[in-house]
């Protein structure tokens, strides 16, 4: 019955949000050049898209891939300047021209501040015992902080390196589905030992977790840089094999999340600036809001999920997801 009840609010929430976009976007124009995306039914969509899937285990930057992809917004067509000339950036030391598809990256990179506001809000105790063991306050805060720290490391270092090859060679819907079903393997491999090996009886508080472990879930977490791999999954599933319980693992996956998405907002906000500039205030913000709440309703969810059946459903999802894409590629 209160199953019922939360999805029926939830179906009522997003009504509601649709209406809003599509009454705020009744004198948008598609898409184009002169009107950069997104618009505000765009920002609906791409904000429900990032909020659901960020933390559940299927792949936030896939499914984004492939929405841009159907939606056609992910066309390499030039952003031209107020004198109509091209508008040229420099990353790396190669410079080469805006498109509309860098603009709605940069747009699908913003919006992940949803998911990051959503996780602040939803374990701010946990967030103000960090802050106090850095401030030396709490001896429990300060070991998390540095269990999460060791864990973004490997992410820090590798994500710099491999940042524009994954974009250039992995970002299209046969690289996702690939990961998808990887993914989706792993997950019901990983299920099926944690049930013979009895990890699910395991007391390890977070703080508790090893420097060797929490450098395995990093290590893991680098593997999702493949796009449609998701990076909640590979985070949960290493801390299944650290020897959390799935609220957890699930809540290590979080807080790790909250530093790797700001440290990754951070650098595309410094790489692709121009490409920001040229957003529309309204619909981002629009998107980040849908982000927002979207991304607490999924935590709840996933929570609750975990706990009672795993990972299971999540891997089939997957796998089900990438057989349809590929029956429309074909």
């Amino acid at each position: 019955m209160r199953f019922q009840k939360r999805l029926r609010s939830f179906l009522y929430f997003y009504a509601f949000t649709l209406g809003i976009a599509y009454s705020l976007s009744a004198n948008d124009q598609p898409s184009t050049q002169d009107n950069y995306p997104p618009n505000y039914p765009e920002a609906f969509l791409l904000g429900v898209v990032e909020g659901v899937t960020e933390y559940l285990p299927i792949s936030s930057t896939g499914h984004l891939i492939l929405v841009n992809h159907y939606l056609k917004l992910d066309e390499p067509t030039p952003i031209l300047d107020g004198k109509g000339e091209p508008i040229q950036i420099k990353k790396n030391g190669t410079e080469r021209t805006l498109t509309l598809q860098d603009a709605i990256n940069a747009y699908s990179i913003v919006i992940q501040g949803g998911a990051i506001i959503a996780v602040v809000l939803l374990y701010w105790r946990r967030i103000v015992t960090i802050l106090q063991g850095i401030l030396g306050r709490n001896p429990e805060g300060l070991l998390l902080a540095r269990n999460l720290i060791f864990a973004f490391l490997p992410a820090a270092i590798l994500g710099l390196l491999l940042d524009d090859i994954i974009e250039e060679k992995l970002f299209n819907p046969t690289s996702v589905c690939i990961a998808l079903v990887a993914g989706g393997i792993l997950m019901l491999g990983t299920e099926y030992w944690k049930k013979r090996s009895g990890k699910e009886q395991s007391e390890l508080s977070l703080h508790e977790l090893s420097i060797s472990k929490c450098l395995m879930i990093g290590f893991l977490q680098c593997i999702a840089m493949w796009p449609g791999t998701s990076r909640s999954m590979m985070t949960i599933v290493g801390g299944y094999y650290a020897g959390l319980r799935p609220a957890l693992a699930a809540e290590f996956s979080f807080l790790l999340g909250l530093i790797t998405l700001s440290a990754a907002s951070g650098y595309k906000a410094l790489t692709m600036g121009k490409a920001l500039l040229i957003l529309n205030a309204g619909p981002l913000l629009f998107g980040i809001i849908v982000a927002t709440i979207s991304a607490a309703l999924a935590v709840k969810f996933l929570v609750h999920v975990l706990t009672r059946y795993g990972l299971s459903a999540f891997a089939y999802y997957r796998i089900v997801l990438a057989g349809g894409i590929l029956l429309a590629l074909s």
